[in-house]
Parts: C-alpha cells; sequence; structure tokens
C-alpha cells in the first residue's frame, strides 16, 4: 500500500468523527511515524496557505515539489489538502499534537518547519501573516529564535543574509567550531539519517536545498577569515 494510500486511511477517520488526537496517536511509532511527518506537511501547510487570504496554485504545487506523487495518488493527495484545509480544528492543535510525536531534540520538527517554509514561499513573497503563523508553530514545536531564523535565512530571500543564521551559529563562534557545525549538518542531512528519523522517502529531497545553502554559507564564512 503506497504512502498516500496509508495516509489517505488515516486522515479518513476525522472526517467519520474521530478526534484529531486518536488520529496521530496511532501514528507516533515507525513506520507510521512517516506517514504522521506527511500528513503535518501538509495538514499545517494547507491551513497556513490560507493565511494569507488565499491558496495559491504555486502553494499548492509545492507539495509535488516537497513529495513525489504518482498520478494514480493524485486524488488520496488533494483528499489529504482539502480534509486538512477545511477541519474545524485550528492549526496550533495540529501543531501541538504533531510535537508530542516527535522527540525535540530528534531534528524532525525542524524538517517539518522546511517543508512549510518551502511551502509559504512558493507564491514568490513571504506575507507577514505568515512569518506569525511560521513563528507560532516553531514556539509550539520548542525551536529556538536561533533555529527559527536558520531555517528563514535560507527560504526568504527579503530576510537579511546571514550565514552565520544559516549554520545556526554566532559570528564570533571560532572558525573550527563552525566547521563542526558545518559537518554536522551535513552528516544529518544524508538521506539515511532522515529516514531513520521518519522522514518518508518521498520527502528526502527537503535535504537538497539545506545541503546546497550550509555549504555556501560555509564557503562565505571561510573567504571572510581568509
Amino acid at each position: 500500500m503506497s504512502i498516500w494510500s496509508r495516509i489517505a486511511q488515516a486522515i479518513a477517520a476525522l472526517s467519520k468523527g474521530e478526534s484529531l488526537a486518536a488520529v496521530f496517536d496511532r501514528l507516533r511509532t515507525p513506520p507510521e511515524r512517516s506517514v504522521a511527518f506527511t500528513i503535518a506537511v501538509v495538514a499545517l501547510g494547507a491551513k497556513m496557505a490560507k493565511a494569507d487570504g488565499r491558496v495559491t496554485r504555486n502553494e499548492v504545487a509545492a507539495f509535488r515539489e516537497v513529495f513525489t506523487i504518482a498520478p494514480e495518488e493524485e486524488k488520496n493527495a488533494a483528499r489529504v489538502f482539502n480534509l486538512a484545509r477545511t477541519d474545524v480544528a485550528g492549526y496550533e492543535e495540529y501543531a501541538r499534537r504533531i510535537a508530542a510525536m516527535f522527540p525535540a531534540d530528534s531534528g524532525v520538527l525542524c524538517d517539518l518547519m522546511e517543508g512549510l517554509f518551502h511551502v509559504a514561499v512558493a507564491d514568490g513573497a513571504y506575507h507577514a501573516a505568515e512569518d506569525a503563523f511560521l513563528s507560532r508553530v516553531a514556539r509550539i514545536f520548542g525551536l529556538t529564535d536561533r533555529q527559527f531564523r536558520q531555517v528563514r535565512a535560507r527560504f526568504v530571500e527579503d530576510a537579511q543574509h546571514d550565514p552565520y543564521d544559516v549554520l545556526g551559529v554566532a559570528p564570533d563562534t571560532p572558525l573550527p567550531e563552525i566547521r563542526r557545525a558545518w559537518m554536522q549538518i551535513v552528516r544529518e542531512s544524508h538521506p539515511d539519517r532522515l529516514i531513520a528519523r521518519g522522514l518518508p522517502e518521498e520527502a528526502v529531497k527537503l535535504a537538497e536545498k539545506r545541503l546546497v545553502d550550509v555549504n555556501e554559507a560555509w564557503e562565505e564564512i571561510q573567504a571572510k577569515a581568509a
């Protein structure tokens, strides 16, 4: 059974009256955690897409760039998006349930933020309402201000570019420590690491942009130190 078929089964329980808490509680452990990750990105992304008052084709298409959706699974993917968008539960409740599924130090919640930022900037703009939405979700996820800035610096073109933010270090950090931070991000971005911590194979491409950005940041910092 494909991941989208499994997702459709899980999310359909909501339309039958089952509580959001019960649905997410069933998805706490592998292998269903990969289903939970995908639902989390789609559900929060669907709600965030309305944060600026509209849902554009670009924002919907952004999911196809994060997840590989086979043609025969288009209906299941659309159903997940539409159910999440129209569900009466607020995004904060979704975020709290999602945060409870993943250990705060696992890196998965940062991965989720990357997926949400990818959707937020898909229409070519980053709105104040989207920033407020993502900032609130990040706080619910337990991310620090630095972690939030680290993700935002890699996705939002209008944000002040700071290679130190991209690597999650302070400007006065010694170069050897910055190098260790860079290498740690590179190791954590390996596909095997991502799958091991619960990301579905369809979402591993999220790490591709991360690697490009952190490598460019490290090169820029090295050039400044030369």
